[in-house]
């Protein structure tokens, strides 16, 4: 079987590869919605029932939670093994009204799919169920084994998987984790990521008098929980973006020479990115670039308040309680559980009197990095520039999958992250998309990336 024989196979099922995208697309697998646990699990047996019909062994696990799929092609004496991850689950889709067409109704304007998990990450995933399928029904054989792990919680934190990732090390057992729920560099740009950053989350809850108080007759001898949590929270940044906790950056990991000066190539605009997110100028640490901010400095991030009346017109009141949502983006070397406790410390030492702070600790992870210049690295970008007619570029990516870096525990292996979407893809947002060219692309990189792998031995 040569390369070109399963990339003419895969041009002739782009119609089918299509269709069963918006198959899958169709069905609401909001994972965060109790209310959808029946389509969610519908999504999962589309996905087993997928594989199994392909001839690979596939089994739906149960958890505490949204199942498993688990499915793998035969072993390869001698040749390396790949672990496709993925997710079905997908982010709600309110508001609802800003979607041009529906959500659950995938439709292709302008060469993009758009639907709630088109790109994540429904279509990325499937572009290697697509590469394996096909591949398969040829009849000749794959030159590697490949595992696929699909699971239905990503979008709500991946507990249930990480709780059994040990018990399944040995199912998992592979040289490599394959995991495309990223972007391109930019369009026609493809890329290849090898960092991510981790996260922190918390809610911070600040409470006053026993119930809301009347402002005029009590204003001026209570603290107000809502101006002492603004307080607070501006206590944590300075004006310059840099973050003031007590030793937050001890453990950060400094950007390399080689880094900066590589990423100092990239194509970046600051106008062009700053009109593409709407913003009139962009803000952030001094000292680094946008793309250095983006992927290789930790932040500090609001992303709730609550406080007060929030209906139709004024009610004069002190609030009785305050509330605010935060977020720290961490880099290889911090740690959630002690930014924990350095936080409850600021909080402790900032505090206003006449108020009570409480500190709910949410999920946490922290930051990874693979090795850009492994050989699996290596043979992902000449299977990606077969496919994309592009050399991909090196990049570190600012968000998080926490699952990944669970991987490199547990497995002890390598991770190659390619991502086929865009930035401008509205993930987690209305009008979500998935460029169907990139899609197909996907399918034939993906194809590559076996022929690539399967040349190296696993010594």
């Amino acid at each position: 079987m040569t390369s070109s024989n399963i990339l003419d196979a895969l041009d002739s099922a782009q119609d089918r590869h299509l269709a069963e995208l918006i198959e899958w697309l169709k069905i609401p697998s909001v994972s965060s919605d109790s209310t959808r646990k029946t389509e969610t699990a519908a999504a999962a047996r589309w996905v087993a029932d997928k594989l199994q019909a392909s001839g690979l062994a596939t089994e739906t696990m149960c958890t505490d939670g949204h199942p498993l799929v688990l499915a793998e092609t035969p072993a390869i004496s001698g040749a390396p093994i790949a672990l496709v991850y993925g997710h079905y689950d997908v982010q709600p889709a309110e508001p609802l009204e800003d979607w041009v067409s529906g959500a659950f109704e995938p439709t292709i304007r302008d060469g993009n799919l758009y639907a709630r998990g088109a790109t994540d990450d429904k279509g990325q995933v499937l572009t290697h169920i697509q590469s394996v399928c096909d591949w398969m029904a040829t009849g000749q054989p794959l030159p590697l084994q490949i595992k696929f792990l699909i699971e239905g919680e990503e979008e709500v934190g991946s507990g249930n998987l990480e709780r059994m990732m040990p018990s399944l090390r040995e199912r998992l057992a592979c040289d490599c984790v394959v995991i495309s729920d990223s972007s391109q560099y930019a369009k026609n740009q493809p890329a290849i990521t090898y960092g991510l950053r981790g996260i922190a989350t918390y809610e911070l809850k600040i409470q006053g008098p026993t119930q809301d108080l009347h402002s005029g007759s009590f204003g001026g001898a209570v603290m107000n929980p809502a101006i002492a949590l603004c307080h607070l929270l501006s206590s944590m940044v300075d004006d310059g973006g840099r973050i003031q906790i007590d030793g937050y950056y001890d453990d950060v990991a400094p950007l390399s020479d080689a880094e900066r000066a590589a990423w100092a190539k990239l194509p970046q605009s600051d106008k062009q990115f700053a009109k593409e997110v709407g913003v009139d100028a962009l803000f952030g640490e001094a000292g680094f670039t946008t793309d250095e901010r983006r992927w290789g400095r930790p932040t500090f991030d609001i992303n709730g308040l609550t406080s007060g009346h929030q209906g139709e017109g004024v009610k004069t009141i002190i609030p009785a309680t305050a509330s605010a949502k935060i977020s720290f983006r961490l880099v290889p070397h911090q740690d959630p559980k002690k930014l924990t406790e350095s936080l409850e410390r600021h909080i402790e030492k900032h505090l206003a009197v006449g108020v009570r702070a409480s500190l709910k600790p949410d999920h946490g992870a922290p930051g990874m990095a693979a090795d850009p210049e492994s050989r699996y690295a290596k043979a992902a970008a000449r299977a990606i520039e077969s496919a994309f007619g592009t050399a991909p570029v090196m990049i570190r990516e600012g968000g998080s999958i926490p699952i990944v870096i669970r991987f490199q525990d547990v497995l002890q292996c390598d991770c190659l992250l390619l991502g086929w979407g865009l930035s401008d893809d509205n993930t987690h947002s209305p009008n979500e998309k998935f460029c169907v060219q990139d899609y197909y692309r996907g399918i034939k990189a993906s194809a590559m990336l076996w022929a690539e792998l399967g040349k190296l031995n696993q010594a």
